[in-house]
C-alpha cells in the first residue's frame, strides 16, 4: 500500500478514530531509540551512585519499599 492510499484512506476515518491515529503517529516520532534509552539509563544509575557514595541520599532497602508500597495499596 503506498502513502497516498494510506492518506486517502485514513481522511475518510471518523474524526475520532483519525485523532486516535494522529496522536499514535506523533508519538512513534517522539519515542527514543534503543540505544538513546541505554543511553539515559546509564546516566541515571551513573547519577544514582554518586549520590550513594556522596551520601548526600540514603539506601532505602528493598523490604521498607516494599512494605511502603502495600500500605499505599490498601
Amino acid at each position: 500500500m503506498d502513502l497516498q492510499k494510506i492518506e486517502d484512506e485514513a481522511l475518510h476515518l471518523p474524526k475520532e478514530e483519525r485523532a486516535r491515529l494522529v496522536q499514535r503517529l506523533v508519538l512513534s516520532l517522539e519515542s527514543p531509540s534503543e540505544e538513546e534509552l541505554r543511553s539515559d539509563w546509564l546516566l541515571e544509575a551513573r547519577r544514582r551512585a554518586e549520590e550513594l557514595d556522596s551520601g548526600s541520599v540514603q539506601r532505602v532497602s528493598s523490604d521498607d519499599v516494599m512494605r511502603k508500597a502495600r500500605a499505599l495499596i490498601r
